[in-house]
């Protein structure tokens, strides 16, 4: 089989990011490389010429899905002219909704990586990655009362993201919504 070219190359690294990305969310960063491999159409083998190691990988897609939800929370700004609270409770509204919880793949990936995350050596890239990024998220959740993103959106996040993880083990059964249900009445009743 012949080189590929450097925008074949580029192209082959994004889809295996972005299929790594999804792949990770739905099911952890243990998933195999041949399973990922085989999931973005690509051979094994294929992978060692784009990563030096599933480690690289996990550093690359934690920053690629960071990345993602501060282009989200930028456009929910856009999309509401700029208005902070009305962005904020549109993007509580689609978080705690039973279609976040259902799918994964799509998600939050603070929710989806946490525990793999806090399984991983401290000194990782993806750690790092991982506690910038919540901790942006969090500044973006902020009430526009506090200072700097502050405790308002620190405890908003732990707020969603409990609850959608709580609501994803509990799936199945009446507490299950009812998790959703009692996260959004706690975010949104006094605003």
């Amino acid at each position: 089989m012949g080189r590929v070219s450097q925008a074949q190359a580029e192209e082959n690294r994004r889809r295996v990011v972005d299929t790594a990305s999804r792949l990770f969310r739905e099911q952890g960063t243990h998933v195999s490389v041949a399973d990922l491999m085989k999931a973005a159409g690509l051979t094994h083998g294929a992978f060692y010429k784009q990563f030096a190691s599933k480690e690289a990988l996990v550093d690359e897609v934690t920053a690629h899905v960071f990345d993602e939800i501060a282009r989200r929370n930028v456009a929910g700004l856009d999309r509401h002219d700029g208005q902070r609270d009305v962005a904020q409770r549109a993007l509580i509204d689609d978080y705690l909704s039973v279609e976040h919880r259902d799918n994964a793949a799509d998600g939050c990936p603070v929710a989806a990586l946490a525990t793999d995350i806090a399984r991983g050596p401290e000194g990782r890239e993806a750690r790092r990655t991982y506690a910038e990024g919540v901790a942006d998220f969090a500044a973006f959740l902020a009430p526009a009362e506090a200072v700097g993103g502050g405790e308002g959106g620190l405890a908003r996040l732990c707020t969603l993201v409990g609850a959608l993880v709580l609501s994803r083990a509990t799936q199945g059964s009446p507490l299950s919504e009812e998790i959703l249900a009692a996260a959004h009445a706690a975010l949104t009743e006094a605003g």
